[in-house]
């Protein structure tokens, strides 16, 4: 991973793609954890979600445990869209519009169930094609003509086991959605798997805004503790980007988010923190 943290600069550049978690990044909750919760097993599940979190087990070791004490039906998964847009970060669209507008492509990658994260992240409008996450299939003959189960759900019966079911897998996933494309990268996230993703974009940015996770803020480049991502527009797009915005409504958001990040952004790589500073004492805020 490359921070582009060359000193005797005030420019910031600028990172094209910006790459977003979805669970205690742009949501306050974790999707599988709700699910859990409805099934009774909030207290197993929740166990090892934090564990694969937190860097104590691999992803890939309780995925499909998880599911599996579960048992979701397809409704129940669906309905997590729901929980998370009634949940979102507050101010995770607006930002996502802000960057957007700056030109920015914003994407989002979760080892999140598929269907709820696919269409949440459009709400949020990340485009359909930007989105990545864990595919899940169900027993499709529950409910046929020939079934003798004829109008009950269909239930879970297997997750897909791609990069996104493993922690190291992100990275994969970073470098295929970019693939030849220019411009440098960022990615915002909470758990283990995006500090490990951190190695195919050029900025790490961990989010402790939801769930500070130790091992994320020690290792992470640029930690913040916010309760919203505002901190997140100076940071990828460089403070200057707000003259862009000068005549618009935008223009609040991003300055919070210069405001806030000054106590709750910590910048474990000291020289890219003077850089930031700098930064943002040549646009003159």
């Amino acid at each position: 991973m490359t921070t582009n943290s060359q000193p005797g600069t005030t420019r910031w550049p600028p990172y094209r793609h910006v790459f977003f978690d979805c669970d205690s990044t742009l949501t306050t909750v974790e999707g599988i954890d709700v699910l859990a919760e409805q099934a009774g097993r909030a207290e197993n599940v929740k166990r090892l979600t934090d564990a694969a979190m937190n860097g104590e087990m691999d992803l890939e070791d309780v995925y499909g445990e998880r599911l599996a004490q579960i048992h979701p039906t397809r409704t129940q998964v669906q309905a997590i869209r729901h929980v998370y847009k009634d949940n979102a970060v507050t101010d995770a669209a607006m930002v996502i519009v802000v960057l957007q507008h700056l030109g920015h492509e914003t994407y989002i990658i979760s080892g999140g169930l598929e269907e709820p994260v696919r269409e949440f992240g459009i709400s949020l409008g990340v485009p359909a094609d930007h989105i990545r996450a864990v595919g899940v299939e169900y027993d499709e003959l529950v409910g046929a003509w020939w079934s003798h189960h004829q109008g009950q759900e269909a239930n879970y019966l297997d997750y897909g086991r791609g990069a996104l079911a493993v922690s190291e897998g992100k990275e994969e996933i970073v470098r295929e959605l970019i693939g030849d494309q220019l411009g440098s990268s960022l990615l915002v996230g909470d758990g283990t798997s995006d500090l490990l993703a951190g190695e195919a974009v050029d900025l790490f940015v961990g989010f402790g805004g939801v769930a500070a996770r130790p091992k994320v803020e020690a290792g992470a480049p640029v930690f913040i503790r916010s309760a919203g991502l505002a901190p997140v527009l100076p940071l990828a797009a460089g403070p200057s980007a707000i003259s862009r915005i000068e005549e618009t409504s935008y223009r609040a958001l991003f300055w919070e988010g210069i405001q806030r990040g000054q106590d709750a952004t910590t910048f474990n790589d000291e020289a890219l923190g003077e850089r930031f500073a700098r930064a943002v004492t040549g646009a003159g805020l």
